[in-house]
């Protein structure tokens, strides 16, 4: 590949460890990605609530080592009061970047809480706040798989930029098509904040097909025969994954994306490997 000017908006994301392990991992995988000088790392936030300590303490800890955190916040189980709360710790520890998501019910739970789409939480935020946090809304290219149609799904992400995001991270994808049309639809709406693909490292064949099919994102044809074929080879679809998730990379930088924002699993190995062959 050629060699290639860093972009401004390169991020990685994590999801808070549950064990004294999985936090030294994490530790460990944050210290290596740090090196590359990323705008942010942000930090997932379990339905209902179910990580807030966790993620709350991550954030600090990432804060506290001098790459920005970007943790996320989600309606789910929300209310006023606590999102209110949370803001203002975050403010006293100098984080200045928020991702707010609707997010998704978890089973059984009837009630969303206070704030039911994302455009509420963003429109809260900045009622609250003002302009001291950057706020990252998601996106869907493929479109979210619980929409009623493409033009709603649309709809309602035009409402979250009107409410005041700055930027946007997008659900993964492997086809880049969608993405430079969403890109084309936005334009055309008069959308001009940063919108940042999201992109997922290909390591474990079983998992990625269940990830893709809980968020919607779409895997096609010829690269789900081709990851079956390999079967529990797994030094193949590693290979395999890297080089097409490399080119697709590529491909985006080369056609405008301001960026790039890796679901990283709290792995570094994989994600180091894209970063080292796009030849920064």
């Amino acid at each position: 590949m050629n060699k290639q000017n860093k972009a401004d908006l390169f991020s990685f994301e994590f999801y808070p460890p549950k064990t004294d392990d999985g936090a030294k991992n994490l530790e460990k995988v944050h210290s290596e990605l740090a090196q590359l000088n990323p705008d942010f790392f942000s930090v997932t936030f379990g339905a209902g609530g179910s990580t807030r300590d966790k993620t709350y303490d991550t954030v600090i800890n990432i804060q506290k080592n001098g790459v920005a955190a970007a943790p996320h916040l989600s309606c789910v189980a929300s209310t006023k009061e606590n999102i209110r709360d949370i803001l203002a710790n975050y403010r006293e520890h100098g984080v200045s970047k928020i991702v707010a998501l609707r997010g998704d019910l978890p089973s059984g739970m009837m009630s969303a809480g206070e704030f039911r789409f994302a455009n509420e939480l963003v429109d809260f935020i900045r009622s609250e706040t003002g302009d001291h946090f950057q706020i990252h809304v998601a996106a869907y290219p493929e479109v979210h798989p619980q929409a009623h149609s493409a033009v709603d799904d649309f709809a309602n992400f035009k409402r979250k930029v009107d409410a005041g995001a700055d930027a946007v991270i997008t659900q993964y994808f492997y086809n880049a098509e969608a993405y430079f049309y969403f890109m084309d639809k936005c334009e055309k709406h008069g959308i001009d904040i940063p919108i940042v693909p999201g992109i997922m490292p290909i390591t474990n064949y079983s998992q990625l097909f269940r990830f893709s099919d809980m968020c919607g994102a779409d895997i096609p044809r010829w690269m789900r025969k081709t990851l079956e074929g390999f079967g529990d080879d797994r030094d193949s679809i590693i290979a395999f994954g890297e080089e097409i998730v490399s080119n697709l990379c590529q491909q985006l930088l080369d056609n405008g994306a301001p960026g790039l924002h890796f679901y990283t699993m709290n792995q570094s190995k994989p994600t180091l490997a894209v970063w080292n062959n796009l030849n920064f």
